[in-house]
This record gives structure tokens, sequence and C-alpha cells, in this order.
């Protein structure tokens, strides 16, 4: 399928000056949130950590909570409304806050364990 697809767009996550990975949002999971996403593409800030399981991107979006999840494991991608947050989970966890879930991580996700306070992500869509 490629990222042209209805139902599953491959964006890229760069940790700046680091390196990158591949993930995709899937539609079906949450349509309306997806594609509130996807509108707002690129997205950039510094990168944040929720415990030792979760680094997220806080952003401009403003979508309410869709298809509540509590549990997610290595590699999803969700969406935490309450803070506006696309959030990369690096291993199972439950984070007692109830979130939106949105994708997956396609490639390698151990370069997530390298980041660091002030680093900056930046999502943008793959071309080529």
């Amino acid at each position: 399928m490629s990222s042209g697809s209805v139902s599953k767009t491959i964006l890229i996550l760069e940790i700046k000056g680091k390196s990158k990975l591949t993930f995709e949002l899937k539609r079906h999971l949450s349509p309306r949130t997806v594609g509130s996403i996807l509108r707002s593409l690129p997205l950039s800030g510094n990168a944040h950590q929720l415990g030792t399981s979760i680094l997220y991107l806080e952003t401009p979006i403003d979508s309410g909570i869709e298809r509540a999840r509590k549990e997610f494991k290595k590699g999803d991608v969700a969406f935490f409304p309450t803070a506006g947050s696309v959030c990369f989970f690096t291993k199972d966890a439950e984070p007692g806050k109830t979130m939106t879930p949105v994708g997956k991580i396609l490639s390698s996700i151990e370069i997530l364990n390298d980041v660091k306070p002030g680093d900056v992500f930046s999502i943008y869509a793959e071309t080529g």
C-alpha cells in the first residue's frame, strides 16, 4: 500500500540533527483525529518525555477523544487530546490517561531511546 492511500499515510518523525524514523497514520483507527493531524502538517517542536515509555510532541491541534484507549503497545502512535500531543510509545504502557490511537511506528524504534531533553521533533509527509 502506498503513502498515497486513503486509509494509511506514511509520515517521517525527524529528531533534528540526529535521525529519522517512519510511521503511519491509519485513518480507520480514528478518522477525525488522523484528518486533523494530516491537515496540520508539518509539525515541529521540543521532544518531551512522559515516564519511561512515551515521547511526545505538543501541537496546536484541538481534537476531542475518539475511540479512547488506555493501553498501548511498543510502537503505537496516539494522540493525547487534553494536551494536543502526538505520542510515540517506546514500550508497552498503560499511561493512566485516555488517548486516541492513530498509528504505528514502521522503522527502528530504538532511535527514540537516544532522545534527550531539548531535542526537536519534526513530523512531515514522506516525499518521493
